[in-house]
């Protein structure tokens, strides 16, 4: 079964054709990046915009890639929620009009979802149960994977996501955005014990994260160097601060495969790529004896391959749509 994927939840625009869940024939995206840099971050009206403007070349593109005409596509996955409601709707009215045009059927994909999807693509042999860390620029979340179709959430952020976190923190540095990839690459050079950070925990909640208090620490570390003429070495603080991040969520995380007694450990999301958290996570399952699976790095990003895989496991399910569909800014991965 071959499915035509698009996705347009924040600043990429991507199209792909994917087969069977498994198999990527092509994956085209179109990256907003170097625009939103000139205003730190992404301006939702300036995302919609550009995905009007680049999203039928983007899919024509997925199709030529392919080889493929519509005649050879048997149904249409989008990325319907969560995300910003301006920028969905591009994709899902997109969506609407081609199954309307050529008679397909549209399967509504959830982009937190698509993420732990990623990893089928990445790693053929992996199938549920599992247990998934997915984490990303708005999201936190320990997500119990019985299905393909069927997640709990078992812990979650209470405030500030590990990525938005991660960015923030970047940009009170100086760093260019995207902050986190730039926080990563500089915290490779730096010593992790140079300054001592808080963890935060939830009380009550052992699986929760809150990197709300982390990231203030850092920003204020930061003011109140630059209001005394003082420069911190930057290099170190980045060090310090993924190494405080990464440990909050790999404690959680190996806490609860431990109280859940899941030994099948994957992780998703765009802070997935993150080098400190790849190795500590390997270093620790190979202690443990688990398994771990993570997306390849090309993957861990925004893109419509993953919406692709999981749009095919939602259609076997029965998760169709019609002209009815809209999009939604908000929506539990546990639907």
């Amino acid at each position: 079964m071959k499915i035509l994927a698009i996705e347009s939840s924040c600043d990429e625009t991507a199209a792909a054709v994917v087969e069977d869940g498994r198999k990527v024939i092509s994956n085209i995206v179109a990256t907003q990046v170097e625009e939103h840099k000139l205003y730190g971050g992404v301006v939702p009206e300036i995302a919609s915009r550009r995905h009007a403007e680049a999203i039928c070349g983007v899919v024509s593109e997925a199709l030529e890639k392919a080889e493929c005409t519509f005649d050879d596509i048997d149904a249409i996955g989008v990325t319907h929620a969560p995300g910003l409601i301006g920028a969905l709707l591009v994709g899902v009215n997109f969506a609407k009009g081609l199954a309307m045009a050529k008679n397909k059927p549209i399967i509504p994909t959830h982009h937190l979802r698509s993420h732990i999807a990623a990893n089928y693509l990445s790693n053929p042999e992996l199938k549920p149960p599992f247990l998934c860390l997915v984490v990303s620029g708005g999201h936190s979340h320990i997500v119990k994977v019985d299905d393909y179709t069927k997640m709990t959430i078992i812990g979650k952020t209470r405030d500030d996501a590990a990525g938005e976190a991660f960015d923030k923190a970047a940009r009170t540095m100086g760093m260019p955005y995207p902050g986190g990839i730039h926080l990563d690459i500089a915290a490779e050079s730096g010593n992790p014990d140079s300054f001592a950070l808080p963890r935060p925990r939830v009380s009550g909640s052992e699986y929760d994260f809150s990197f709300s208090g982390l990231k203030t620490a850092v920003i204020n570390l930061i003011h109140n160097a630059s209001q005394k003429g003082e420069e911190l070495p930057i290099n170190d603080l980045s060090a310090s601060f993924r190494k405080a991040v990464v440990g909050c969520l790999v404690e959680n995380f190996i806490k609860a495969a431990k109280d859940t007694e899941s030994t099948r450990l994957v992780i998703a999301g765009g802070v997935s790529a993150n080098r400190l958290l790849r190795k500590e996570l390997t270093d620790k399952c190979k202690k443990l004896g688990y398994e771990l699976y993570m997306p390849e790095k090309s993957l861990c990003g925004d893109n419509a391959a993953m919406v692709g895989s999981q749009a095919y496991y939602e259609f076997l399910s029965g998760n169709t749509a019609g002209s009815e569909l809209n999009a939604k800014a908000t929506m539990s991965i546990e639907l």
